[in-house]
């Protein structure tokens, strides 16, 4: 069955993403586009507009035009939205690099991508330097000055006029994120403009959002869809103030949420989890939020109640991809924190199915199956890669999450967890993200993570990584989960540690505990 969005279809402009977002940024003027917030460095509406058109002109100069690409590998800085935009407006395309890559990551990165120029900071110019002289990038830009390097103002051609590139929205990419790697190797993620230009109006659509002056915290990497999408774009559409983080902080986080009177924040679940469980939030003002979303992994409805209690705000989830610009589903700013656990309906001009994960037949309404989505936010395809992109996108233009989740009678989705990380228990399928959620409502466990381990009778047995807030062994996890769930389900090992392993963008990294206890057991 074919389910489709409870929200009238919307019209797409056939525009450039830049000049979509920037459309209205010149009537704002002199109010803060972008705080960088350790330095308080601002950069005002006038000068966003300004200086993208200024490295637009640079990069022009330098012969970088329309196809060509160029890699971003740093932190949040305000400077990340105009190194991207001046990129978009001559028609290159932006690739975003996870800064915690090293050389050689980087290096798989760079020469997939085709990058000719990048740009980095003084802290991470030596790998930068390695990775684009493994991949023939033919110069590197620094924010800030360091011998090494061309300094990003340098740039800059102030009062130049960059060319006129006819940019066709439907075909012509913007941004080629990487996909995280932690099923397989990293894929670039070919996202057109009107990829981008289209998923910013469905999300925008339903919402009353103009006149409200948010101001947003940027805790979130701009590297990872989420960031880029949710906090470096659509708030510059409506003329809002972000505040930039360049390494997240609890701390330092916390700080800018008080000091700058943060109204909205677009989150992760551990992130979420700190706010509802850490002492250290009781002692900052954090009163004027009034708005967390959260993305990139499943938030239980007892996380989501228990943190918007704390801080007196709403919640409300989302669910996307990188292969989908990224958003397909989302709670709107009215329903926030009226679904617990759930990230809502279609957003407009997108469709869904949930099929059998073996027979790939639609399910009844209620009943768990893949999720396959299709809607103008779909990916074009992977980089040099149509064997992965025909594995994911089939021939009636269906994408294929590798998620399961179910939908109600409401049409609002509730993921259950990956078909790949589903346990196979004696035939029985265990989601591990299931018993995680029902771990993190112990009082004493502030983090949690679930594997598979082999065993010779079961097949498969699940095993808990927990951080622990207080003296809790192993056996009283092992009963306290017992107690909640069917006998199939039950935890046959617990381990306690100091850190569940994560990707920036808040995702279990299973794959680095699976290989932990697959040394730990070859040691022993």
């Amino acid at each position: 069955m074919v389910i489709r969005s409870p929200f009238p279809d919307i019209e797409i402009p056939d525009a450039s993403l830049t000049e979509f977002v920037l459309a209205r940024a010149r009537d704002w003027g002199e109010k803060p586009a972008f705080i960088d917030g350790p330095s308080g460095r601002t950069i005002v509406y006038r000068q966003l507009v300004e200086s993208v058109s200024a490295v637009a002109a640079g990069l022009a100069e330098r012969g970088f035009g329309k196809g060509d690409v160029f890699a971003h590998y740093a932190p949040n800085l305000p400077e990340y939205a105009i190194a991207f935009h001046g990129v978009a407006t001559v028609g290159g395309v932006n690739t975003t690099a996870n800064p915690l890559l090293t050389a050689d990551e980087h290096a798989g990165q760079l020469r997939d991508s085709g990058s000719r120029l990048l740009v980095t900071v003084p802290e991470l110019l030596g790998n930068a330097t390695t990775a684009a002289a493994r991949a023939g990038v033919e110069e590197i830009f620094v924010y800030g000055e360091t011998e090494g390097a061309t300094p990003f103002e340098a740039l800059l051609q102030p009062g130049a006029e960059p060319p006129e590139v006819a940019i066709d929205p439907a075909n012509d990419l913007v941004v080629l994120p990487y996909s995280s790697g932690t099923t397989g190797l990293p894929k670039g993620v070919m996202l057109t403009h009107r990829n981008l230009v289209a998923n910013i109006c469905q999300c925008i659509s339903p919402e009353r959002w103009e006149g409200r002056d948010d101001r947003v915290v940027a805790a979130l990497p701009f590297f990872h869809i989420y960031g880029l999408v949710w906090i470096m774009t659509i708030p510059v559409y409506f003329g809002n103030t972000v505040v930039t983080i360049p390494r997240f902080d609890l701390g330092d986080f916390l700080r800018v949420l008080q000091d700058h009177r943060i109204t909205r924040a677009a989150l992760v679940p551990p992130i979420i989890l700190a706010l509802a469980k850490h002492p250290l939030v009781d002692e900052f003002d954090l009163s004027s939020l009034e708005f967390i979303g959260s993305g990139a992994a499943p938030l239980s409805a007892e996380l989501e109640v228990a943190c918007a209690r704390r801080l007196g705000c709403r919640i409300q989830q989302g669910y996307g991809l990188t292969e989908t610009s990224p958003t397909t589903h989302r709670i709107t700013d009215d329903l926030a924190g009226q679904m617990p656990g759930e990230v809502g309906p279609l957003v407009a001009n997108t469709k869904c199915r949930i099929v059998d994960v073996a027979t790939g037949e639609d399910v009844p309404v209620g009943k768990t199956g893949e999720l396959l989505i299709r809607g103008p936010q779909v990916m074009k395809g992977y980089l040099n890669n149509p064997d992965a992109t025909a594995r994911t996108i089939d021939a009636d233009g269906w994408l294929h999450t590798g998620d399961i989740a179910l939908v109600d009678d409401n049409g609002s989705l509730r993921i259950v967890d990956r078909i790949k990380e589903l346990i196979k228990y004696k035939g029985y399928q265990i989601a591990p993200a299931e018993l995680e959620a029902l771990l993190l409502t112990h009082p004493a466990i502030t983090d949690a993570a679930v594997i598979p381990v082999p065993d010779e009778e079961a097949g498969e047995v699940p095993k808990a990584f927990v951080v622990t807030g207080g003296s809790l062994s192993p056996g009283d996890v092992t009963r306290f989960v017992a107690d909640h769930v069917a006998p199939y389900k039950k935890l046959r090992a617990v381990e306690i540690i100091d850190e569940i392993p994560k990707a920036p963008s808040g995702k279990i990294l299973r794959r680095v505990l699976i290989d932990r206890e697959r040394t730990a057991t070859t040691a022993g």
